[in-house]
């Protein structure tokens, strides 16, 4: 499954964000939050995604600087959570701190997760990608010819 398309929420004053109805079924065996480090937003895993993810993390050796920073990079501030009785997920203060959240959020799809941010933030990160894209996809042609 990806996940698609910009939604509108408002989170509650404890930190509880509603999820996109089409999606909640694929998060009822839990969720995974982490930082969307380097963007200042949340990624929103399932836990076969995140999964995937680690693997591609752990893939370097711990032994080597690279291994330590990306393992720490995602594992010291993930938090593993589930949909309460309401399909909300409740932000641990940290990460709501992190990018910036308080009362209107966006749940954005990016694909194999979702990503949550404040609108003033992802307002701008769109018209960076906006800048940036005609290029990306040129090199992405170049690159498949």
């Amino acid at each position: 499954m990806y996940f698609l398309g910009t939604f509108d929420y408002a989170m509650d004053e404890r930190g509880r964000l509603p999820l996109p109805p089409r999606y909640r079924d694929e998060f009822r065996a839990g969720i995974v939050l982490s930082q969307g480090s380097p963007d200042r937003c949340l990624h929103v895993y399932t836990w076969p995604e995140f999964q995937r993810q680690a693997d591609q993390y752990m893939a370097e050796s711990a032994l080597r600087r690279k291994g330590r920073v990306l393992r720490r990079g995602l594992f010291a501030d993930a938090y593993s959570t589930e949909l309460d009785g309401q399909n909300r997920v409740l932000i641990p203060a940290p990460l709501r701190e992190y990018a910036g959240l308080s009362g209107k959020v966006l749940v954005v799809g990016t694909g194999e997760r979702l990503e949550v941010w404040a609108p003033a933030e992802y307002e701008a990160e769109r018209a960076r990608v906006a800048e940036e894209l005609p290029a990306t996809l040129e090199s992405i042609e170049a690159r498949d010819r």
